[in-house]
């Protein structure tokens, strides 16, 4: 609730409603944290390369050293005298060396040849000239050539690939805020709960005359109410989920405050639990008339569906938005107005349970009489739970229509939930 302190109700001169404490301090709406941008994966990229060379290197030839002939074999000599008489001679001579040349150069040019040699096809002989010892190659031996065979080359067979588009991930949707006040004055259980069907309740045989009796009649009517709400809370998009069940006398603990069986029963959201005051059921009960009798057994009735109204609200986000409502009024008017919207409002769905199983537990004559008569006869001295003429005005659209759409206190008059 807010940081102002909790009112004390009362109804019929006995405290009605949610002890001092009895619904926990609402924080101020956090600040989220902001989520990080989402960025698709990043594409590999690779950057042109160059493929590599594959040429046949070229072979490199020196040129002669200084002084050496660009034909020939060795340097030049001088040329000897000539001898008379042997002109004939030695022109036969220099032929013969010519002939023998040509025949070897052919010769050679024809091993080259076979050979595959990898010279220049340039007419044009040049002279190799080599500075240093290079060692002794073999010759190959004259034959025809031994063919050589070639690796085999396997031709890759191209795989199709389907191009790989870059993903991106689409932002979920963000859910449309609904606001505190949307959800107390919109809410869907006023439009798909429905009308609420009998589930054939009867009351327990047990009387309070003693806490053993009190237990007994509670845990019938919370089997009852059990069988009566999930349905119309699932209608509404919300998971039912049961309330738990305790009774008490003397002071009881529960997470929203410790209180003591001189109060009323209370309702702790916080773990979802009504607490029941038998210590006050005895008591009325033991009243001397018989009518007394009546009352503290219709009272009992009217309390645990009142509570199980407050559950109906927690389930449905309605009580958690009238608290965060109450947190931020800017008077305690404002703040007492909301308190008393909320608190009719779950007699109103206490009422619609007791309405749709009038015939079976059954509120007829006497009880009908005194049960009457408790929804409307009581002073709310503290303002914070409503008039006796407007609490009996919504018991009495609860009762009568059995339906929730019936009970939006939030946007009635405030003429009406005084």
């Amino acid at each position: 609730m807010s940081q102002r302190s909790a009112t004390v109700r009362r109804v019929s001169g006995n405290q009605w409603g949610p002890p001092p404490g009895q619904y926990p301090q609402q924080p101020p709406p956090g600040q989220y944290p902001q989520q990080p941008p989402h960025f698709p994966p990043p594409q590999g990229h690779f950057p042109p390369g160059q493929p590599p060379y594959q040429g046949v290197p070229q072979p490199y030839y020196a040129p002669p050293p200084p002084g050496q002939p660009q034909f020939g074999w060795g340097p030049q000599q001088p040329r000897p005298p000539r001898k008379k008489g042997s002109a004939g001679k030695a022109a036969l001579i220099v032929l013969g060396v010519i002939g023998v040349a040509v025949a070897g150069m052919v010769g050679l040019s024809a091993a080259l040849k076979d050979a595959g040699s990898s010279y220049s096809s340039d007419p044009t002989p040049s002279y190799t000239y080599s500075p240093t010892t290079s060692p002794t190659t073999t010759q190959p031996t004259a034959g025809p050539p031994t063919p050589v065979a070639s690796p085999t080359t396997t031709k890759p067979v191209p795989v199709a690939t389907r191009p790989t588009a870059p993903r991106t991930t689409k932002p979920k949707p963000k859910k449309p805020q609904v606001s505190d006040l949307d959800r107390v004055a919109r809410n869907r259980v006023y439009k798909s709960a429905g009308t609420m069907r009998s589930v054939g309740c009867r009351e327990s045989s047990a009387r309070p005359a003693t806490a053993a009796g009190a237990k007994v009649n509670y845990r019938n009517l919370i089997n009852c109410l059990n069988r009566s709400w999930p349905a119309m809370v699932q209608r509404s998009g919300v998971t039912f989920r049961p309330p738990r069940l305790m009774t008490f006398t003397g002071t009881v603990q529960s997470p929203c405050g410790a209180w003591s069986d001189t109060g009323p029963p209370f309702y702790c959201p916080s773990n979802g639990t009504i607490y029941m005051n038998i210590t006050e059921d005895t008591r009325n009960y033991a009243l001397p008339n018989d009518y007394d009798k009546v009352w503290a057994r219709m009272w009992m009735l009217h309390q645990l569906a009142h509570e199980y109204g407050h559950h109906v609200q927690n389930l449905t986000g309605i009580m958690g938005a009238t608290h965060q409502l109450q947190y931020e009024a800017p008077t305690r008017a404002k703040e007492l107005e909301w308190s008393r919207r909320l608190e009719l409002q779950a007699s109103c769905f206490g009422d619609i349970f007791i309405g749709s199983n009038r015939s079976s537990y059954p509120i007829t004559g006497q009880s009908k009489f005194q049960w009457n008569f408790l929804i409307g006869a009581w002073t709310d001295h503290n303002n914070d739970h409503g008039d006796g003429v407007n609490h009996k005005y919504w018991a009495l659209r609860g009762w009568n229509s059995r339906n929730p759409s019936v009970c939006n206190t939030f946007t009635a008059s405030s003429r009406r939930v005084q």
